[in-house]
């Protein structure tokens, strides 16, 4: 296992980001920091909710195209970002398995990444397993290369990002990959209002609960005091910027101290702070936003209903 990424660097990223994010107007904190081990538990129940539609529609998409993938591919090094438990990874294994030599997973949690490469490891015996702990925003250009890599991006993550740091993440990519690479990744398309909503607000409150665990985790890394209970959680489309924005909104005027940050921050009653955003997409942009980071969109996948897209780009000529 290589180590880009340590507890230190963990630590300090989170303070940087809770200090600019809760000192901003309004407040917003980032959605990588719902992940500990009980938000990615959490986040294990969203995908099995009936409202939650992406991770079932990717995986659909995975199982009837993953053939096709390989075939347009070749490749025989898969580079996955933000590997997480490598379930729906196991398909692209099985259908790359003619020509696959190695696989480098990537994640900023070394113990989970251990625990899930190694259980590949074990069930495909012939293939080299390399993990990585890394940011994958962070550390791209010293991410392994290998021949022929499929570098995949699963789960519609991109959509997480705002719109020009998605930019900066493509041109990144797009930096590292050589002419015989190929990137797949997941985009959630434009539907109706009322079922992007639900998959974000679902009746039994598991992601009401998930967004208030970034509070928790802020509690115990920082010595905060917030009250999670004290904040609603609120899901809205943005039809102008065209994406579902996850927020706190604050039940009460309240006071939170922040001991390691040495910050006291104020909410006045009804205040809402940005926790997530989850871009949804037009197959005209997501061509634009390839071709403007140096990329050609090569396959688009969807399922029958054009829920989800599983993209395929290549480098441009």
């Amino acid at each position: 296992m290589e180590r880009f990424l340590t507890a230190d660097d963990l630590e300090k990223a989170l303070r940087q980001d809770v200090s600019e994010g809760l000192t901003a107007d309004p407040k917003w904190l980032p959605p990588k920091w719902f992940y500990d081990e009980r938000g990615s538990a959490l986040f294990e129940d969203i995908t099995r909710l009936e409202e939650y539609y992406p991770t079932r529609r990717e995986r659909a998409i995975l199982m009837e195209r993953a053939a096709e993938i390989a075939a347009a591919t070749g490749a025989q090094t898969l580079l996955e970002l933000g590997a997480g438990s490598g379930e729906k990874t196991r398909l692209l294994l099985d259908a790359l398995g003619g020509t696959l030599r190695e696989y480098v997973p990537v994640d900023v949690s070394g113990d989970f990444l251990a625990a899930a490469a190694g259980q590949i490891a074990r069930d495909y015996p012939g293939l080299a397993v390399r993990s990585v702990v890394a940011d994958y925003e962070q550390h791209l250009h010293l991410l392994p290369a290998g021949d022929k890599t499929l570098i995949a991006f699963l789960g519609g993550t991109l959509g997480n990002m705002p719109p020009a740091q998605r930019a900066g993440f493509l041109k990144g990519i797009r930096a590292t990959m050589g002419d015989d690479d190929a990137l797949l990744f997941g985009a959630d398309l434009i539907k109706e209002e009322s079922r992007l909503v639900r998959a974000y607000d679902d009746a039994s409150g598991v992601t009401a609960d998930f967004n208030r665990n970034v509070l928790r985790v802020i509690n115990r890394e920082l010595d905060a005091d917030f009250v999670p209970e004290a904040y609603e959680h609120v899901a809205v489309w943005d039809s102008a910027s065209e994406w579902v924005e996850m927020r706190l909104r604050s039940l009460t005027d309240q006071v939170v101290r922040i001991e390691a940050l040495d910050l006291t921050v104020g909410f006045s009653a009804l205040e809402e702070m940005r926790t997530e955003i989850s871009s949804k997409f037009r197959a005209e942009r997501l061509r634009d936003e390839l071709d403007a980071a140096g990329l050609t969109l090569e396959r688009c996948w969807t399922d029958p209903d054009e829920d989800f897209a599983l993209v395929l780009a290549r480098p441009a000529g």
